[in-house]
Parts: C-alpha cells; sequence; structure tokens
C-alpha cells in the first residue's frame, strides 16, 4: 500500500538522507521519494500497522511525523523560511508577501497562518525568521571569510549597524564578540 508521510524537523538534505536510510531499514517499507517534509512509502500491509514502526524508527534520530493538517502547514512554514534564510543574496522584499507566494497551494491569508504559526510555536514569524537570519549570520562570521559589511549584504541587511542590532537583540553579544567566542545552535533548534 503506498502512502506518503509528513516529516517534522527536516530542515537541510543531511535529514533527507538520514530519513531515506532510517526508512529503508524498515522491514516491508519500500522507499519511492524522500523530499524535505516527507517521504513516500510503499507498506507491505496496512498503514495503521506501519505508522507506529515508521514513528519510532524516526524519533530514535530526532524526526516525527506530523498528525494534523496545521502542524504540517506550520512545518512548511518553517522550511520556507529556512530555505529563505539561507539565500546567497539575503531576502529584500516584503516577508509576508514572499511567504504567501510559497504557501499559496494552502489556500490560508496570512493572518491566519500567522496565528496559527504563533500559537503553535508560541512565537511570531517575523521572530522565528529573524532567529534564522541571526544563526546565518553567525555561520558566516565562523567562516571568517567576510567582512561584516559583505555578510550585512548577503543576509539582507540594510546595513551593519543594523545587522549588529538584531545580533545583539538576539544573543546579548555584538558579532566582533562572537567572532571570539560563539557557538552556533543547530537549525532545528532555533
Amino acid at each position: 500500500m503506498e502512502m506518503t508521510v509528513a516529516i517534522k524537523n527536516m530542515v537541510c538534505q543531511h535529514c533527507v538522507h538520514c530519513v531515506r536510510n532510517v526508512l529503508c531499514e524498515l522491514p516491508g517499507v519500500t522507499v519511492k521519494s524522500v523530499w524535505l517534509g516527507g517521504a513516500d512509502v510503499d507498506v507491505a500491509g496496512d498503514e495503521q500497522d506501519y505508522l507506529p514502526k515508521i514513528a519510532a524508527a524516526l524519533a530514535g534520530e530526532g524526526f516525527e511525523l506530523i498528525k494534523t493538517r496545521d502542524a504540517e502547514m506550520v512545518d512548511r512554514v518553517k522550511r520556507v523560511l529556512i530555505e529563505m534564510s539561507r539565500r546567497d543574496d539575503g531576502v529584500r522584499g516584503n516577508l509576508p508577501e514572499m511567504l504567501m507566494e510559497e504557501m499559496r497551494a494552502w489556500s490560508v491569508t496570512y493572518g491566519s497562518l500567522s496565528r496559527l504559526f504563533s500559537s503553535m510555536e508560541g512565537r511570531t514569524i517575523e521572530n522565528y525568521f529573524m532567529s534564522l537570519r541571526v544563526e546565518r549570520v553567525k555561520e558566516l562570521i565562523k567562516y571568517g571569510q567576510q567582512t561584516l559589511s559583505e555578510i550585512a549584504y548577503d543576509t539582507g541587511y540594510s546595513s551593519v549597524a543594523h545587522l549588529s542590532r538584531q545580533f545583539k537583540q538576539h544573543t546579548g553579544m555584538t558579532p566582533t564578540e562572537f567572532r571570539s567566542m560563539g557557538v552556533r545552535k543547530p537549525l532545528q533548534d532555533v
């Protein structure tokens, strides 16, 4: 029986590879495709018999099955925002408009999506996106290959001062202080 499973905490291609390996090791499960946020599989029996096995195997690697449409929508928003935060040209433009363009298939307004996200995540979409951008800045600082001006431009900040203000607000330290002593969070923990 063919089934699609929605999977939470998949944030990069390494996660796709890890999920594929986990699913391939399950007896009676044939993997058709795996992508950020889910997988198509064939199971050799009733779907309801395999869901707990799949959930347990994924949980062992830090992933979990998404069981509701609302949770799937919030997970999709998070994945879209992660992709947006990692663009080389930064995000320039209206975040709600850009997000809704990516979410058009869900037929939901930004206001509804924002309320749902806040209720499920305990913070706003904008706050989550800002946290992702700060993590991207941390990554680029740690690489040590760019100036703060280049990092500010590449991550969509209007100036080094703007970047520094938001960075200090989120981390409690300046980008320069972070360069010498800071550590990053894994994306799924942002």
